[in-house]
């Protein structure tokens, strides 16, 4: 009984390892749902518009000079870092423009995500961050966020 049940065992082993290897050829990384994520790698794919208003190109500016160390490149998150704004979580009828204001004057205690609670963003005006939400909001549009 004991013989039966370990040469079964060996057979279910090797039909998943020829399985496995029929799924994934020699040389090809696994899905990259299978991967681990990588610390400080973008969260999502972000699409660029075309071309971004004169108050989102300042936006950008500022928001690379303060938000992109947590955010990411282009609003696209940062894995182990902070979540990208490029997300329907952040779209406008969720979190509104003021939102944004009131987490960079006050910082935010985290509620959707796991990175932990955001501190206030010092050196930033009104004017900066009306900036970064014009520059968040055309990324958002253009990746079908409205």
């Amino acid at each position: 009984m004991n013989k039966t049940l370990i040469a079964g065992a060996v057979v279910l082993i090797a039909a998943i390892g020829a399985a496995i290897a029929i799924t994934w050829k020699a040389g090809e990384e696994p899905p990259k749902e299978a991967q681990a994520p990588v610390e400080g790698a973008p969260i999502v794919s972000v699409t660029l518009p075309e071309s971004l208003s004169t108050e989102a190109q300042i936006g950008k500016r500022a928001f690379d000079a303060v938000c992109a160390a947590c955010h990411g490149e282009n609003a696209a998150g940062r894995q182990g870092f902070g979540p990208p704004f490029v997300h329907r979580i952040y779209e406008p009828s969720h979190h509104g423009d003021m939102a944004f204001f009131v987490a960079a004057q006050r910082g935010v205690q985290a509620h959707h995500w796991t990175f932990g609670n955001m501190p206030p963003q010092q050196g930033l005006t009104r004017a900066d961050i009306a900036g970064i939400v014009t520059y968040v909001r055309e990324l958002q549009r253009a990746n079908g966020i409205d």
